[in-house]
């Protein structure tokens, strides 16, 4: 193996590393997000907090940062000359798509059946979003390997999550959450095409900028979107239902990290917009799989009071980190021959 080719392994390997972190801390923000939303009494009124605090993190950040200033600026700049198209920067909406799919669908679905439907939705439509060519690395050709690490991903999730599905009688609203997995594949898909227009390429001769702005940037946008859908969600269900009746978490410094949840949206979305490019949706999206189920079966045993992971729990976390590790298997195994 040339230098060159061993770079770029290692490069995939580093990006799908990163996934997986981005996936532990999704897992930590959902257990946040949803433990805040018994306090608040409403999902929705959860999720903009945690969505709007994040925006209010990544603002202080743009604001002290001259280089994200100027990502953000090169953004608003590929919108007027159209290298950026208006519907690329909506890649926010599909968080909140996710959002308005757990208060849709959870109560009667459960969370194991509505996870087991967000992964179909997202493993499958990685591999339509990389084929063609959605995100900025290009179009990524379905081989057997990235086939197979899709199809091994849904079955490693319905067997960690087969001892808590019950019997579910309005099965067909798993459609909901089906398409919101859908979706978040062309999320992952649109946050890097924002970062590629935020850091736009070097002209010959200089040496490329560092990406970071870039990430800053579109993370900044998809927070930003995210917030504004979440907001009308928001408004919809309060009109519907009426004012929730919960009440913020008081208790310092104990509820404290009730209002993580934006800092980990963070991490998880700035992931995304950082990797994309390198590793592809369907990675990405097998990477982000494997962190949430290993994220959960951590929680479970860190948390006090949490309930103990089973045996499906284990195996369903070992398979999903098989189903990681085929495509890049046979991703090196090309580069070699």
């Amino acid at each position: 193996m040339t230098a060159q080719p061993a770079a770029r392994s290692a490069g995939t390997v580093a990006g799908v590393a990163a996934a997986v972190v981005g996936g532990i801390a999704a897992a930590s923000q959902s257990r946040v997000n949803g433990t805040l939303a018994e306090h608040v009494g409403s999902a929705f009124a959860a999720a903009v907090i945690s969505f709007g605090s994040g925006l209010l993190w990544l603002t202080i950040a743009v604001l002290c940062w001259p280089a994200a200033r100027t990502a953000v600026g090169h953004v608003r700049g590929a919108l007027r000359t159209g290298g950026l198209r208006p519907w690329e920067v909506l890649g926010g909406l599909g968080g909140g798509f996710y959002v308005a799919a757990q208060g849709l669908t959870v109560s009667s679905l459960g969370v194991a059946l509505f996870m087991v439907a967000i992964v179909a939705g997202q493993s499958t439509s990685s591999l339509a979003v990389d084929r063609l060519g959605l995100a900025p690395g290009g179009v990524r050709l379905i081989t057997l390997g990235r086939a197979v690490g899709p199809a091994l991903t849904v079955v490693a999730v319905v067997v960690a999550v087969s001892g808590s599905v019950g019997r579910v009688e309005d099965v067909h609203l798993a459609v909901i959450p089906l398409l919101a997995g859908v979706v978040q594949a062309w999320q992952q898909a649109m946050n890097g095409r924002v970062r590629a227009a935020a850091v736009p390429a070097p002209a010959a001769g200089r040496a490329p900028s560092s990406t970071f702005p870039g990430v800053a940037a579109a993370t900044f946008v998809n927070f930003g979107v995210g917030t504004a859908a979440l907001l009308v969600a928001l408004a919809v269900a309060t009109l519907v239902n009426g004012w929730p009746d919960g009440a913020l978490p008081t208790r310092w410094p104990l509820d404290l990290v009730l209002y993580s949840g934006g800092l980990l949206g963070i991490v998880f979305i700035a992931v995304q917009a950082a990797v994309v490019h390198r590793i592809g949706v369907l990675l990405l999206g097998l990477g982000l799989i494997a962190g949430q189920i290993v994220g959960a079966l951590l929680l479970d045993l860190l948390v006090p009071g949490a309930t103990p992971p089973g045996p499906a729990m284990y195996l369903g976390a070992a398979l999903t980190l098989v189903a990681v590790a085929v495509p890049l298997v046979e991703s090196r195994l090309r580069r070699r021959s």
